[in-house]
């Protein structure tokens, strides 16, 4: 459930149990279907212990940072791109580390088929960036599931968000065949393309803070060099590069959904929203308030 203090840039969502009531006796919407939805981005002194224990099943994607649950007596550690789904019906805590708190995307669900996609998930499962890993697609998956719930409680926008929840799951429980399906189509990078496996590496980053280190890391270069080679492919530094494309995606949310500035600006792991709104201003020529009500054509 939604906590009362919160957290600076969180979206949450509890559904009116009226309307779990309707989605229960709905043939297609009960199969598996969300009763409460979140983002807590920078968890810091997250915790929920549940000594009652809840009827729904919780499942937890830990983008950022740390954190640490106990269920059945046995404590776990996750870590970034980890996630583990905590049985119904059973006594569990979770919190952020305290030192590197978690940012979550959480989700409480149940229905006939919950138990066959919680199977063997109460270990964490990790969600390793690659370049066919597609984290991006999963994450703008969980926005349109949020936004739909969020915006109607029409039968109709009630059967699609949970059939794309079930496309959700599927995409973690079937992660090597979610992968597969791009590979397929014909968009693996090329190797020998310097620009092109980066920014897959920095959109399915798109809400982090990255380091130089880590995406020369990835390409397997030294700092230097890695830097040296991009800039001259591209004209810009690697990190300048990373926040364009935060910009990018900053005024795509803008213009989409009705997230406050703070929200965006921690959904995009900028975690001060002055700053965020100084980068803006600079990349755009307008602040993101601004932005948001400028007349369109």
């Amino acid at each position: 459930m939604k906590l009362k203090d919160g957290f600076k840039g969180e979206q949450s969502l509890v559904l009116p149990k009226a309307l779990i009531d309707c989605i229960e006796s709905d043939p297609l919407a009960s199969s598996i279907y969300i009763t409460d939805i979140g983002y807590y981005p920078h968890a810091k002194h997250h915790y929920r212990r549940r000594v009652t224990p809840i009827s729904q099943y919780v499942f937890i994607y830990c983008v950022n940072g740390k954190g640490w649950y106990r269920v059945n007596e046995t404590k776990y550690s996750v870590v970034t791109n980890q996630y583990f789904i905590l049985p119904a019906s059973t006594v569990h805590e979770y919190a952020a580390d305290e030192v590197d708190p978690w940012t979550i995307y959480w989700i409480h669900f149940s229905g006939t088929l919950a138990p066959y996609y919680a199977a063997d998930c109460i270990v964490p499962h990790d969600v390793t960036p690659s370049i066919a890993s597609r984290i991006n697609v999963r994450n703008n998956l969980f926005e349109e599931i949020f936004r739909t719930l969020n915006s109607s409680f029409a039968i109709e926008s009630i059967r699609y968000a949970m059939a794309s929840f079930h496309h959700y799951l599927a995409s973690l429980r079937y992660i090597e065949q979610f992968r597969n399906a791009a590979v397929s189509s014909g968009t693996l990078y090329s190797s020998n393309n310097i620009e092109r496996p980066v920014v897959h590496y920095f959109s399915e980053n798109i809400g982090r803070t990255i380091s130089l280190a880590e995406v020369a890391d990835y390409v397997g270069l030294s700092a230097s060099h890695f830097s040296t080679l991009f800039k001259k492919a591209t004209g810009r530094s690697p990190l300048h590069y990373f926040n364009l494309m935060k910009i990018r995606r900053a005024c795509e949310l803008l213009d989409t959904t009705d997230m406050t500035i703070a929200q965006i600006s921690m959904k995009l792991g900028l975690e001060d929203p002055y700053y965020f709104s100084r980068l803006f201003s600079k990349t755009m020529g307008l602040s993101p308030r601004a932005y948001r009500t400028r007349m369109r054509p």
